[in-house]
């Protein structure tokens, strides 16, 4: 196959040399080939692209495999992960700094994280500050001294139209209150 069908998709392929097969068996069923100084027959020149196409799906197979097992690692390594994590920090607690006991499980001790200079700690405050500024947040105390100003706000009041009628037909009917109530 040349460099030029390396763009096309394997199913163009698979295609392809199928219809090269079918071409050969119609065409010339005893035929003799001379390709590049060597003799081919009809039979072996199928058998060679059978031979290729039979690769090609073998290929496709394999990386169908390949994907299900990947997807079948994730959901094992999600279900599993916690576990084996949670297992190492139990046996990490356990055993602290005994290094041949946590070695037996292949593990090292944690080290203890050195102390930080002056310069990196000065550093850390600057650097906090900065993204406290570029960020704009404050304090509780100077977020509740923020107000906004609002300035030329008029209020119109809404209303209908006197000759619009009601969006909504009346159901029932007002009627008086009861008579001795009204006087209390």
């Amino acid at each position: 196959m040349s460099n030029t069908t390396s763009s096309k998709s394997k199913v163009t392929i698979l295609a392809q040399l199928q219809a090269l097969i079918t071409g050969l068996q119609k065409q010339f069923p005893n035929g003799q080939f001379t390709l590049g100084n060597t003799a081919f027959t009809t039979a072996t020149l199928v058998q060679a692209l059978q031979s290729l196409i039979d690769a090609i799906n073998a290929v496709n197979t394999a990386q169908a495999n390949a994907k299900v097992a990947v997807a079948a690692l994730g959901v094992t390594v999600a279900k599993v992960g916690p576990v084996v994590l949670a297992l190492k920090r139990s046996l990490l607690a356990m055993f602290g700094d005994a290094t041949d006991i946590l070695a037996l499980f292949g593990l090292e001790p944690q080290k203890a994280p050195a102390p930080r200079t002056g310069p990196e700690i000065a550093a850390a405050a600057a650097k906090a500050k900065a993204t406290r500024i570029a960020r704009g947040t404050a304090s509780k105390k100077k977020k509740l001294a923020v107000t906004g100003n609002v300035t030329g706000v008029s209020i119109t009041p809404i209303t209908a139209p006197a000759d619009a009628a009601p969006s909504q037909p009346a159901t029932a009917t007002p009627t008086a209150p009861p008579q001795g109530t009204a006087g209390k």
